[in-house]
């Protein structure tokens, strides 16, 4: 069990080492999906593959320990995921974005009308609809919460960011417990605070990103009670004594709802079923990140915090085999 601490010294000054289209819109979106799906609808599985591979590291690690049928299936919901979770930072005009959801939308009632459009994420999750008794309520939850997005990225409270978690990464949870067909109140119950816990490290390790456009991913009332000027943030794009007590009780939420996921395997001795396993190793990653945030002092602006952890295939290899998070 995490208990994060709060240690007091004083804020570390850090470079900003971050710094890494309705008729034109919808003619830019057809160009970019016609030059994919050819590139893609030949060997959709490699295709959501590599797409996981280049931008979700932890979620390439724990694929290994699924299931060798369900696999491809794995890779094509993690890249459907993936793909809507990029909408809002990729497209420049918010009717752009709805054109890509408008088609996913779309895209999802053809898939389970077995009529699967041309495009390698479309036919993966195709594939993934034999395998397992996956709803599409959940598809379309995570389009309609995309969609919020693309209108208040930001959130007042912390409430209704949990809101937001919960019709994200904690439905693509329950997408897996059916692709592995594991119908299981507890199983979903724990994968709730999981996705929970998911999104809002996730959060915190992208925080310099989003800062440096002008967005605070803490909700308001969290950043008001420590006296955090978000427009100082924004600008400085540097650590304080108020953002890091901002960062502790955001990421302190975090570590509650992982506490609460872990909590649902009490009866098992704390030993998540084995068949369960390899979604749940998705919390080793989680435990990284709030363990690093943790020992920089809660500075999201340290380095540190996004250097690859070299020591992370190994803790999901032994929490795998150990089947604990």
């Amino acid at each position: 069990m995490i208990v994060l601490q709060k240690c007091r010294r004083p804020p570390r000054t850090v470079r900003h080492w971050w710094q890494l289209t309705y008729t034109t819109c919808t003619r830019s979106f057809s160009a970019s999906f016609r030059v994919r799906s050819i590139a893609g609808t030949s060997h959709p599985n490699e295709y959501c593959k590599d797409l996981v591979l280049k931008h979700d590291y932890e979620g390439y690690l724990t694929s290994r320990f699924y299931p060798r049928q369900y696999q491809s299936g794995y890779y094509a919901l993690r890249a459907f995921y993936i793909e809507l979770s990029m909408i809002k930072e990729t497209v420049s005009q918010t009717a752009l974005g709805q054109a890509r959801l408008l088609f996913w939308r779309e895209a999802v009632k053809d898939i389970f009308a077995n009529k699967p459009p041309r495009h390698p994420i479309a036919l993966g999750l195709y594939e993934a609809t034999q395998r397992g008794r996956l709803a599409p309520y959940h598809f379309q939850r995570i389009i309609e919460a995309r969609e919020q997005e693309l209108h208040a990225q930001s959130h007042l409270t912390a409430e209704s960011m949990t809101s937001h978690a919960e019709s994200t990464a904690s439905t693509f949870l329950y997408l897996l417990l059916s692709l592995l067909n594991l119908p299981s109140a507890t199983l979903s119950h724990a994968a709730s605070h999981l996705g929970v816990a998911q999104s809002f490290t996730t959060l915190l390790r992208a925080f310099p990103f989003h800062a440096s456009k002008g967005v605070m991913m803490i909700p308001a009332e969290i950043t008001a009670r420590h006296g955090v000027n978000q427009q100082q943030v924004f600008i400085r794009g540097d650590t304080c004594k108020a953002l890091e007590d901002a960062v502790f009780e955001f990421a302190t939420i975090a570590n509650d709802n992982l506490i609460t996921a872990r909590n649902m395997f009490k009866g098992t001795g704390g030993k998540v079923p084995k068949e369960a396993m390899p979604i749940f190793a998705a919390a080793i990653p989680v435990t990284s990140i709030l363990r690093r945030l943790e020992a920089v002092n809660f500075n999201v602006y340290d380095p540190y915090l996004q250097v690859r952890d070299w020591k992370l295939p190994w803790h999901v290899w032994r929490g795998y085999y150990k089947r604990t998070f």
